[in-house]
Order: C-alpha cells, then structure tokens, then sequence
C-alpha cells in the first residue's frame, strides 16, 4: 500500500490495543522507507520515552538469543510486556538466518505480551539495523514495557548500539578470548551489566574473576562499577538475578540523571542523522543521480577537470540557495 494513504493513527490505536499486525505493518513502513519518511515518527513521539530499552551484545556463539528467550520469559512472568527486536547479519534477499531467532524463540511469538522482530543490519557497521530506532520507538509507543535489542556479534562496531539502547548487557562465555576482546573493540566501556554464560563450563569462575579484575582497573569506569553474573541460559539458573539487576541499574540511572544524560545524546544522534539523510535525498541525490554526474566522473578520471573544485563549487551553489 502507497505510504500516503496509510492510516498510521489507526496503526497506532490498534498496536497500543496489542494487534500485533499493526505492529508489523508500521515497522515494515519504516524498514521500506526509513525515517526519512517520518509521518509515523510524528504521530509516534508524544507516546515514546516509557520502555526500558536493553541492548544485548557480544560474541558470536556467546548464548545471546537462548538467554533473550529466558529473559523474556522471566519479565512476562513479573507481569511486564516485552518487545524485541533481533538484528541480523544476513542477507534481506534470503532470509537465511533471520529465521533463527524466530525459530528459537518461536513460542514466545505466540504469547500475547511479547513481540519479536527480525531485522537485517543490511550492511550496515554496528550490528544494528538503520531502522531499528524507529521500530523501537514503535514497541515503546504501543506500550511495551521492556524493549530487548539483541545485536549481531560483529567485533568493534558493537559499540554502536550505545545509540540506541538506554543500557547495555554484554554476554561472555568462557574459552573465547572475549576478555581481551572486550578491551580491543571498547565493549568495557560501554557495558553497564555482564553476564558470564555457560557457568557450568570450566573456566567459567576465572572468566568472571579476570573480567571483574580489568572493570577494576579501567580508568574509563570512574565511579560506574557495572556488576559481573554468573548464569546459564540453557539452565535457566541465575536469569532472574540477571534481569533484577538490569532494572535494578536502571533505576539507578535513573536516578543519577545518566539516564536523561544517555537519552539527550541519543536524540541528538538520531536527529543528525536523519537530517543528514533528509539533506542528501533532497539535496546531493539529485545531483548524483543526473546525468551529468557520470560525464563529470569520466572528465575527473582523465584528469581533464578537478574533482574537488567542482564539488566545492557545488557546496557553494547550495550555500547560495539557503541564503
């Protein structure tokens, strides 16, 4: 259906009621014409700012979705809603993967207080998918409690999901070297609770105690001590005390003004970046998509005309028309 003759009021009634349709339909919106075609995000904004958004993160094979799905089922037991969202690495023309965290966490899809979407990161450095703050900001606007963002395990640009997630939950198992990863890809820094899964495994005490040791002497901390759980996802033992934590860290944040802090930079980012891409469709594509821009390439590549003194000429020209 055209997006200009989508009711998204009525999206919006109808997934704050729990039509889980309606849902989908306004996150496949922002999927397909992403939030530079804001007429959701517009109507969505005076409903956001209640979910306690969870970022989930770290290594492949480190347990993030067997964990997600008992985390989830822990909340709902407290009498929470709960929506997540899986980012995936794999590709959007074959689905492949995508169909995995719907696979493992498929009997949560059933229960009326959970929602789930797979999402492709469609090439996009991160681990997060372009249109992953949008369909959180759905899930938060329709009245879900909780929001989990279970992230891809894709090395340094992990740190990225800072930028969407209100606190960050970094999975570790033992055996994988991810103690010297975490201090190569920055994750100490941006973890606010971690958890060493896999307990039963050996090694799992001297994963925790090494991992505690570096929070310990990382100067980046400060005063911020993020608490280091032991549990096993696929035994269920110590998931509660890991969500308690979690909220419990929240309301600490929330406390401290950290939260409001953590916010404000996170609207900041998002407002720059979708102006930036408001620019560059409105501005800059039409002059990359005209004709001529392939006969000024071919002149560059001959070294007949500068390059940069024409793309300077053409910020000038853009300089002009704002005045």
């Amino acid at each position: 259906m055209p997006h200009n003759t989508v009711d998204f009021q009525e999206l919006l009634v109808r997934g704050q009621s729990g039509d889980k349709r309606a849902i989908g339909r306004m996150i496949s919106h922002i999927e397909t014409y992403g939030l530079t075609e804001n007429l959701i995000m517009r109507q969505l904004w005076a409903h956001t700012g209640h979910a306690v958004i969870v970022g989930i993160t770290g290594a492949p094979g480190a347990g993030k979705s067997t964990l997600t799905d008992k985390m989830v089922k822990y909340w709902i037991s407290k009498g929470y809603r709960v929506g997540v969202i899986a980012v995936d690495p794999s590709s959007p023309f074959t689905g492949g993967a995508i169909l995995g965290d719907r696979v493992r966490m498929n009997d949560l899809a059933l229960i009326k207080e959970v929602y789930i979407r797979s999402m492709s990161t469609r090439g996009q450095l991160g681990g997060l998918s372009l249109a992953c703050s949008g369909a959180v900001s759905i899930l938060d606007a329709c009245g879900y409690d909780i929001v989990l963002i279970e992230t891809v395990g894709v090395g340094q640009s992990e740190v990225a999901i800072m930028n969407v997630a209100d606190l960050v939950l970094v999975i570790t198992v033992p055996g994988l070297g991810d103690e010297i990863q975490a201090i190569k890809a920055g994750v100490l820094e941006i973890g606010d609770v971690f958890a060493v899964n896999k307990k039963d495994l050996p090694g799992a005490d001297r994963t925790s105690r090494e991992l505690q040791m570096m929070l310990d002497m990382n100067p980046n901390m400060g005063e911020r001590q993020p608490p280091v759980l032991m549990v096993s996802a696929e035994k269920n033992d110590g998931v509660g005390d890991l969500c308690d934590s979690i909220m419990e860290n929240y309301g600490c944040m929330k406390e401290s003004d950290e939260l409001l802090t953590r916010r404000n930079r996170r609207l900041r980012e998002e407002l720059l970046a979708y102006m930036q891409d408001r620019v560059y469709r409105r501005v800059l594509a039409p002059v990359i998509e005209a004709d001529s821009f392939d006969d000024n390439i071919n002149g560059f590549l001959s070294h007949s005309r500068n390059p940069y003194a024409w793309a300077e000429e053409i910020v000038s020209q853009i300089e002009e028309k704002i005045k």
